[in-house]
């Protein structure tokens, strides 16, 4: 029995194999230094997280603009004069419009943008009160 060409398929298994290994080694390596890069990089941005918060303790609280009406200054004065939740009725009231659907919608409406702009919380449905 001649053993020859089985030793010679396995000769060429082998390289193969040690030719796979080599490659995978490779990958290995360079997934590493990806690895250790994205590392860095997740420290440098816990780093930069913990400056920023830190740094936002200092800087002074800027209100967000309010909508060109003459109504929202008047509707924040009425807030600022109270502590209880108030609701677009209320607040109607205290602006001395007349105490129509239109105008209690429309105060209503007023009062939501308020909340989107987070100066004032809906505490019920219905029920404004002053963000604290």
């Amino acid at each position: 029995m001649n053993i020859q060409p089985l030793l010679d398929a396995l000769n060429i298994q082998e390289d193969a194999a040690r030719a796979l290994a080599d490659d995978l080694r490779t990958q290995i390596a360079e997934l590493q230094t990806r690895l250790r890069e994205a590392e860095t990089h997740l420290q440098h941005l816990a780093i930069t997280r913990k400056t920023v918060t830190g740094l936002a303790d200092w800087l002074p609280v800027v209100p967000p603009d309010l909508p060109e009406h003459p109504d929202y200054p008047r509707i924040l004065a009425v807030f600022n004069d109270t502590t209880a939740p108030l609701r677009a009725r209320d607040v109607c009231e205290a602006l001395d419009h007349e105490l129509l659907p239109k105008n209690i919608e429309g105060t209503r409406a007023k009062l939501k943008r308020l909340v989107k702009l987070g100066i004032l919380t809906e505490a019920d449905t219905g029920s404004f009160a002053r963000k604290q």
